[in-house]
């Protein structure tokens, strides 16, 4: 990444925490892909089926495992795909429960499929995007976005999302309990006002740039995504990728620039 200090630009490595897919299985059938850290994945899996009511207890799964299947480029097993086997007498879940669950008809037994269509393919692609913006344009926007946060200031347990245009003026805010549900909330706005796609604009999160808020942001066409805080490792590959300009670490004359460096002018 390229480290933006003021007058002081340095190209040096960094370390992210990971985001990988899991997806979760129940008897087979898959129920929901959530984007994690790997890590207590049994647990992560006992957790979501307790907390949507799956389960009311322990005695209620008879089983946790990888499945063997779900394997990467070079054949090693991935671990992203969790098949749970319910206890005899422990009713599957209701097909409501079944959300955020990305289906295709090629999933087989791996579930490779599935996963890879978390990489939704946006109809407003963002690489050849004309928008380049300053360092210190970038460094007055923190500021702004929190100036306006009204509820921030009230309860302090809000993460924000803003949209700017190309010159730095603040378009729409709004306010989540949720970071991906201030997102959604913006491009709804935008949606709605009629500016998708959001070429030539930017958008600010108040706390890390995740997979998600990564595509998000895509997905809306918008060309450069900030972040106060660290991205993740999938959130620089997708935006590498796509050619999304993925900034964090953004915080005065300072910020870490992970992927599309040229938008920033040095």
């Amino acid at each position: 990444m390229v480290r933006i200090d003021g007058d002081r630009v340095v190209k040096r490595p960094d370390t992210l925490a990971a985001e990988e897919p899991l997806e979760i299985r129940v008897g087979g059938r898959p129920l929901a892909v959530t984007m994690r850290t790997p890590g207590h994945d049994v647990d992560l899996a006992h957790g979501f089926l307790l907390t949507e009511g799956v389960i009311g207890s322990a005695e209620d799964i008879h089983s946790a495992r990888f499945c063997e299947g779900a394997t990467g480029p070079d054949g090693e097993n991935t671990y992203n795909v969790l098949d749970v086997s319910l206890a005899d007498g422990v009713p599957a879940p209701d097909p409501g429960v079944e959300r955020n669950f990305y289906t295709t008809s090629s999933c087989g037994v791996c579930g490779k499929a599935s996963i890879d269509a978390i990489r939704t393919r946006t109809r407003y692609p963002v690489a050849a995007d004309p928008l380049t913006v300053t360092p210190s344009l970038l460094a007055g926007l923190p500021d702004v976005l929190r100036s306006a946060q009204a509820v921030f200031d009230r309860t302090g347990g809000l993460h924000a999302a803003g949209l700017f245009s190309g010159s730095g003026e603040l378009l729409c805010l709004r306010e989540d309990v949720g970071r991906h549900n201030a997102v959604d909330k913006v491009a709804g706005w935008a949606l709605r006002e009629g500016l998708v796609p959001l070429t030539g604009h930017v958008l600010l999160v108040s706390g890390r740039a995740s997979f998600e808020l990564t595509q998000k942001a895509l997905m809306s066409g918008i060309p450069l995504l900030a972040a106060v805080s660290a991205p993740s490792t999938l959130a620089v590959d997708l935006a590498a990728e796509s050619g999304l300009t993925l900034v964090g670490f953004l915080r005065g004359p300072s910020m870490n620039v992970y992927a599309g460096p040229e938008r920033v002018l040095v």
